[in-house]
């Protein structure tokens, strides 16, 4: 069985992570097939943006395969940051510098690495019924996926230590509330919001989505300074391009713009 199944629903691509009857746990191959599938989509053209969700009504992912990660546990602490947290933190890194839009559709439990993929990508919408926790803590671990690292920056210190340290759930609403996600809609238009969130999205110039895109990813750890030398080198990516002209003479004229992404 596929662990990750994609389909490409005009210009956006849909990946599903496909082991409904382990809660969607991101074994090694999930991870592995995750980013094989971005690898191949960053060279399609044809795909602008990216939703991923997860197989069933139950779970988004409720994170590691605690087995397997076990099982390379037990061969030692050089196995388990070879085989687990590189991968995984490998995984998480790629989704949050992907130069075309990734929208996590949580359409359930997102405990662990499954909240750790929505804390990476660009934009997130969360199922009513989606519920979220950092557990890592109640198996004498830290998150290794980057929650320690990007949830504060989401949410502020004192409120990732909280559930970092608790391991307790929360729900999509304290999730909207504290910037995880962008919106929470009822469990049946899920989908379909992430669907016309991506929509308007690929209005524009898929050239100035990647730079906005690599902007903001690389100023968050910068300084302001930094940030504003890395805004004006995106800016002058883009000045140069077809999309920037047909942009602003679209703006003259009134008129809709049509992107060639050159």
């Amino acid at each position: 069985m596929q662990t990750v199944i994609q389909e490409t629903r005009g210009q956006i691509a849909v990946l599903t992570i496909n082991r409904p009857e382990k809660l969607n746990a991101l074994n090694y191959a999930t991870v592995d097939a995750l980013c094989a599938a971005l690898d191949a989509i960053e060279d399609d053209a044809k795909i602008r943006a990216v939703i991923i969700t997860g197989a069933g009504d139950r779970a988004f992912s409720a994170g590691g395969d605690i087995p397997e990660f076990f099982r390379s546990v037990q061969q030692g602490p050089d196995t388990a940051m070879k085989e687990f947290v590189r991968r995984g933190q490998a995984m998480t890194a790629r989704m949050e510098a992907f130069s075309k839009p990734i929208i996590a559709a949580v359409n359930g439990i997102a405990f662990g690495g499954g909240c750790e993929i929505t804390e990476a990508v660009h934009l997130a919408v969360a199922s009513d019924k989606a519920v979220f926790a950092k557990p890592e803590t109640n198996i004498g671990i830290p998150p290794t996926f980057g929650g320690t690292q990007r949830l504060p920056r989401l949410a502020g210190r004192k409120r990732a230590l909280q559930l970092l340290l608790t391991g307790d759930r929360f729900s999509p609403q304290e999730a909207l509330a504290m910037g995880l996600v962008n919106k929470v809609v009822p469990h049946e238009d899920l989908i379909s919001e992430a669907l016309a969130l991506a929509g308007r999205i690929l209005r524009h110039s898929p050239l100035a989505t990647a730079r906005i895109i690599a902007a903001v990813t690389r100023g968050l750890n910068a300084s302001i300074s930094e940030g504003l030398q890395i805004e004006a080198e995106q800016f002058a990516r883009m000045a140069a391009t077809s999309d920037v002209h047909e942009g602003l003479q679209a703006w003259i004229e009134r008129r809709q713009p049509t992107y060639s992404g050159r």
